[in-house]
């Protein structure tokens, strides 16, 4: 496969990743701002599934009870914009960072909880889903190198050609001379 070739590909799977990436987020804030049961679209019902999250970030015991609520409330909003922003191609290399950070800090936080043996929601797409193994695989072995492999492939995509391997290149006119 020549250098061409492998840069579509490349280009290629980065644009699956990134949309896969963006659909992770896009789904997990709506599974925990949707309203609970029959209740409609509202601010207000909104809210409600917020103050549902909040319980479940305040179950790792991580956070002072200070910072519990900021953090329910503006979460999922931001994976809301992080999943939008990542689908929009503007600014790659620093939502893939960005991404890949979170989903660390996610999986960092599931890994604590597992270690101290909480039975906890993971509260990853909504509430119901237990810390656990299977949660653990599933975050640390599949959307933690998929948001890795989005960043290293924006970083490496997005690299301009250094000057001295541009100039160490033979233009292809001048090749047949």
């Amino acid at each position: 496969m020549n250098k061409e070739a492998r840069g579509k590909v490349g280009r290629i799977l980065l644009l699956v990743g990134r949309l896969a990436l963006a659909v992770i987020f896009l789904y997990a804030a709506y599974a925990k701002m949707k309203p609970a049961g029959t209740m409609p679209w509202s601010v207000a019902s909104v809210r409600t599934s917020l103050a549902m999250f909040a319980l479940g970030v305040d179950s790792y015991n991580m956070l002072p009870p200070w910072a519990v609520s900021p953090v329910a409330y503006l979460l999922p909003p931001f994976e809301l914009f992080l999943g939008l922003w990542l689908l929009s191609g503007i600014g790659l290399r620093f939502s893939s960072l960005v991404s890949a950070l979170l989903v660390g800090g996610f999986v960092g936080v599931m890994v604590s909880a597992y270690e101290r043996g909480l039975t906890i929601s993971c509260g990853c797409f909504g509430p119901g889903e237990q810390v656990g193994p299977r949660t653990l695989i599933r975050d640390g072995l599949l959307f933690l190198p998929l948001a890795l492999g989005v960043m290293i492939g924006a970083f490496v995509t997005g690299r301009k050609p250094s000057a001295s391997a541009a100039s160490t290149e033979i233009p292809a006119a001048h090749s047949a001379e």
